[in-house]
């Protein structure tokens, strides 16, 4: 596995987090505080976490093809950008999993 795989996964990762951390403090603005600018931010911000999101399942889904998870850690992954804060701590767990399988690949010759 590249280095690549990872590294797009991971930036994937905490951009999906940071939107939908962003996404929640607008939706308690708009609903619990009644703060009138709050609306268009939360549209702003959630549309890019959607969007942004569709690509994290990609990246993450490749990923986990590539390391060759099993059906539930791959489900696992992908929801975790669903959830806020999530995503921060589940990519810190793949990245442990994951780094071994790299420098594996580093260190075999090319060709082997």
């Amino acid at each position: 596995m590249k280095r690549s795989v990872l590294t797009r996964y991971r930036v994937m990762a905490y951009v999906t987090a940071v939107l939908l951390v962003l996404l929640t403090l607008g939706v308690i603005g708009k609903y619990l505080l009644g703060m009138d600018g709050a609306a268009g931010f939360t549209s702003m911000v959630g549309i890019a976490h959607g969007w942004l999101y569709i690509l994290y399942l990609i990246f993450a889904f490749d990923l986990g093809q590539k390391a060759k998870w099993p059906l539930g850690k791959q489900l696992w992954v992908l929801l975790a950008g669903t959830v806020p804060t999530a995503a921060f701590f589940v990519e810190r767990k793949v990245t442990r999993q994951v780094e071994p399988l790299i420098k594996e690949r580093e260190a075999t010759p090319v060709g082997v």
